[in-house]
């Protein structure tokens, strides 16, 4: 690994870290900033603070966004930065039970940990069920660039913060997979 990485991915790991302490943390020493506040701070690049309430409510959208399996009923909230601009980005997940995201890949490098709920994840070119690991709440997990893998949920939902350094993007390794295609037959989960 070259140093650029080594050091992307420390940023990357610190960035995670202190974003978790910030979600698990419960209460707040300054009034709390509406989602309208943090956005506006979000697109200026300056501080933010989210306690956990703020951090699940924040930009709940099912639109497709960037570096995202784009399957159907997962929410996604961009909390700090683009996904589909250069420099770091921090997006959040919100996946319902009993979803699967097939096998696919990202050409950046993440870092990710679940917030809520039991992530099944696992690493390979076709979704392989004796693959997966169960990662519960406080679970670390990583997704190197155009490695491949897949996830699954269970009987809950999943909250998952992903972090990484962009641009992003999503590349199934079966393009039948992709339910982003109108040419796709059969639901994704």
């Amino acid at each position: 690994m070259n140093r650029l990485a080594r050091f992307r991915a420390v940023v990357i790991v610190a960035f995670t870290v202190a974003t978790m302490s910030c979600v698990t943390q419960q209460g707040t020493e300054t009034p709390a900033k509406t989602p309208r506040d943090t956005q506006a701070a979000n697109i200026q690049g300056t501080e933010q603070r989210l306690d956990a309430s703020e951090v699940l409510g924040w930009g709940r959208t099912s639109s497709i966004q960037q570096g995202t399996s784009g399957v159907s009923g997962i929410e996604t909230g961009v909390l700090k930065g683009s996904p589909s601009n250069s420099g770091l980005y921090t997006i959040l997940l919100r996946v319902p039970a009993h979803t699967r995201i097939q096998a696919h890949d990202h050409p950046d490098d993440r870092v990710a940990t679940v917030h809520s709920g039991t992530w099944h994840f696992g690493y390979g070119s076709v979704f392989d069920e004796s693959k997966l690991k169960a990662l519960p709440p406080g679970s670390f997990y990583t997704e190197p660039p155009n490695v491949v893998h897949f996830a699954a949920t269970g009987d809950t939902p999943v909250v998952v913060l992903i972090s990484g350094f962009g641009p992003t993007g999503t590349r199934y390794v079966n393009k039948k997979d992709d339910p982003r295609t109108a040419s796709r037959s059969e639901p994704s989960h």
